[in-house]
C-alpha cells in the first residue's frame, strides 16, 4: 500500500514537471507583441524614375549679335553705325559759349553728346556747353568757343578727346599738368559776325588738322584710352521704352534748374527725341538749316559743387560714387545712380538694381545740376 501510494506520487510530480516544462516551450515559441508577424502587403510593380523638373528660374535674355553693315562700325558715343575709317579716330571735345549773346550756335547739332553745367556761380549761374564730335573732320563751323574749368578738364578725358577752348581761369592749371590732359586752346578761326570778339572763334574746315599737326598730337586713341564700352547700348532694332521699370514715370517735358537761359526740353513721338529750348525760345543750329537741338537720351546727374572764389568761379565734383540721376528716353524716366571712378574712368549710371543701364542708339544730353537744386526739376 505504502508503496503503490508512493509511486503514484512520484507519477504526479513527474506528470507536473512535465506539464510546466511544455507550458515553458509554449510561451518561448509564442510570438511576443513586438516580434509579431507583419501583415503582408502588395507591392506594384516598380515603375521608370521620371526626374523631377527643376525649379524655374528667370532666364536672362541673350544678348543681340548684331552685325555691322559692311564698312560700318557703332559708334562708341552714339552707338549709330559710322564710317569704320573713324574707328580709331579720338573724338574732340569743345566748350561753346552759352550766353544769349551767343547765339545762334553753329553745328551742335551734328554733335554726338553735349554737356551742360553752370560755368559760374555768378551771373544767374550761367551755362556753358561742351559738345563732344566723333567725326570732326566734316566740320564746316562750330562754336563759338569760349574757355574752360576743372570740370570739363575732369571729364572729357574719359572720351580720351582732345580739348578745344579759348583759355580759362588759373584754377585749371592743376589739371592742365596731366599727361592725358590734352587740348587747343585759342587757335581757331575768326568769324566777322558783328559782335565783340570773345563771341567770334570758330572751328572752320583745316583748323583741327593745323593744331593736330602742329602739337604732335595723335589722331587716333592713344596709351590713356581703355577701349572698353563707354554706354551700354540697346539694339539698333529693340527700343529701351523703360517697359521693363516699375518705378518708371511719365516725363514728356522736362524743366531744368538753371536759372540763366531756363532751359526744358520737350518729348517729339514721332522722332524720338527731347528738343531743346532755352531762353524761352527754340535752340537751333544756324550752321545746319536752323535745326532744332535733339537728344534721343537725357541723363541727369547730382552733383556736389564748390565755389573757388568771390569772382564765381567753381568746380562740380565729376567723379563720385552711388550719386543721383535720371536716365530719360522715349517719354518716360527712371531714377539711376552714377558713378566715376577718376578722370580717365567712364561715367557709369545703374539701375537701382545695382544694373547698368542701356541707353538708346542716338545723341545724349548730359547735364550736372547741383545738389542744392537738385529737388527743383519739373518733369510732366
Amino acid at each position: 500500500m505504502k508503496r503503490r501510494l508512493l509511486i503514484l506520487l512520484l507519477t504526479g510530480i513527474t506528470a507536473s514537471m512535465l506539464f510546466i516544462g511544455c507550458k515553458k516551450k509554449e510561451e518561448a515559441a509564442a510570438p511576443t507583441e513586438a516580434s509579431e508577424e507583419a501583415p503582408i502587403i502588395a507591392v506594384a510593380p516598380e515603375e521608370p524614375e521620371v526626374e523631377e523638373p527643376a525649379s524655374e528660374e528667370p532666364v536672362e535674355e541673350e544678348e543681340e549679335v548684331e552685325v555691322a553693315p559692311d564698312g560700318k562700325y557703332a559708334s562708341e558715343l552714339t552707338g549709330e553705325w559710322i564710317d569704320l575709317s573713324l574707328k580709331d579716330q579720338r573724338p574732340i571735345a569743345v566748350m561753346v559759349d552759352d550766353e544769349k549773346t551767343a547765339l545762334p550756335h553753329f553745328g551742335i547739332s551734328t554733335s554726338d553728346i553735349m554737356y551742360e553745367m553752370v560755368n559760374s556761380t555768378a551771373n544767374e549761374g550761367v551755362t556753358r556747353f561742351m559738345v563732344m564730335v566723333k567725326d570732326w573732320g566734316s566740320i564746316k563751323q562750330l562754336g563759338s568757343i569760349r574757355s574752360t574749368r576743372p570740370t570739363n578738364l575732369q571729364i572729357f578725358p574719359e572720351w580720351n578727346a582732345v580739348l578745344c577752348h579759348d583759355g580759362g581761369p588759373f584754377w585749371n592749371d592743376m589739371f592742365y599738368k596731366n599727361e592725358f590732359v590734352e587740348r587747343f586752346s585759342g587757335t581757331f578761326s575768326r568769324v566777322d559776325n558783328g559782335k565783340a570778339r570773345e563771341f567770334t572763334e570758330y572751328i572752320l574746315p583745316g583748323d583741327l588738322e593745323k593744331n593736330f599737326k602742329n602739337s604732335g598730337f595723335s589722331t587716333t586713341y592713344n596709351e590713356f584710352y581703355s577701349g572698353l564700352p563707354h554706354y551700354q547700348f540697346a539694339s539698333h532694332t529693340k527700343v529701351n521704352d523703360l517697359s521693363d521699370y516699375p518705378d518708371a514715370v511719365k516725363c514728356e517735358k522736362i524743366t531744368l534748374p538753371f536759372h540763366h537761359n531756363n532751359p526744358w526740353l520737350e518729348y517729339d513721338s514721332e522722332s524720338h527725341t527731347y528738343k531743346y529750348f532755352q531762353y524761352n525760345q527754340k535752340e537751333i543750329d544756324a550752321g545746319n538749316g536752323n535745326e532744332q537741338i535733339a537728344f534721343t537720351n537725357l541723363l541727369l546727374q547730382n552733383a556736389r559743387l564748390e565755389q573757388l572764389d568771390s569772382h564765381g568761379y567753381m568746380m562740380y565734383y565729376p567723379s563720385e560714387s552711388d550719386r543721383d540721376g535720371w536716365f530719360i528716353t522715349e517719354g518716360k524716366a527712371i531714377p539711376v545712380k552714377w558713378t566715376k571712378l577718376n578722370d580717365l574712368d567712364a561715367t557709369r549710371y545703374y539701375d537701382l538694381n545695382g544694373k547698368e543701364i542701356k541707353i538708346n542708339v542716338g545723341k545724349s544730353y548730359v547735364a550736372l545740376i547741383r545738389e542744392e537744386e537738385w529737388g527743383n526739376i519739373e518733369m510732366e
